[in-house]
């Protein structure tokens, strides 16, 4: 029910924004309101499985920073980060739409590598938990469809 995936997606940003002020690490960026629609509205989605919604947001951020790295800031590089993120995302079928926009962050910010892990790593690790559980206490869903 949409009642049901609005408090799922609470608890996920909840815990991500909690545990980074509590931890004083960055936990929470822009794109995971969007993963947490795809993790508790349609779990059943292909683009919802905890390997998309990690795994599509390492390759998404990595292309960025590297892309920033090589080429350095401006619409070009961004453009085609971006673009290196859909294909690599098709290439090792971790389709996550929301990954798209994590170039962009990277390009905005201009952050360390560290980046990677904190929020990045940390952050979908924890929506994707989050996901599990509370997906799993439904009886009308069942999360993940596969690994």
């Amino acid at each position: 029910s949409a009642i049901l995936a609005g408090i799922g997606a609470t608890f996920a940003i909840a815990a991500t924004a909690g545990l980074g002020e509590g931890t004083g690490a960055l936990l929470l960026m822009a794109p995971f309101g969007a993963s947490c629609f795809l993790a508790f509205a349609v779990p059943e989605s292909p683009l919802a499985q905890p390997r998309n919604i990690v795994l599509g947001h390492l390759i998404s951020t990595a292309i960025g920073l590297m892309v920033l790295a090589l080429l350095g800031g401006g619409w070009p590089s961004m453009a085609l980060a971006v673009g290196l993120a859909v294909i690599m995302m098709q290439v090792t079928r971790t389709g996550h739409p929301p990954v798209g926009a994590d170039p962009l962050v990277v390009f905005a910010l201009q952050p360390a590598w560290s980046f990677l892990i904190f929020p990045v790593l940390t952050g979908a690790v924890l929506i994707a938990v989050v996901a599990l559980i509370f997906n799993n206490l439904r009886s009308d869903v069942r999360y993940p469809e596969y690994w």
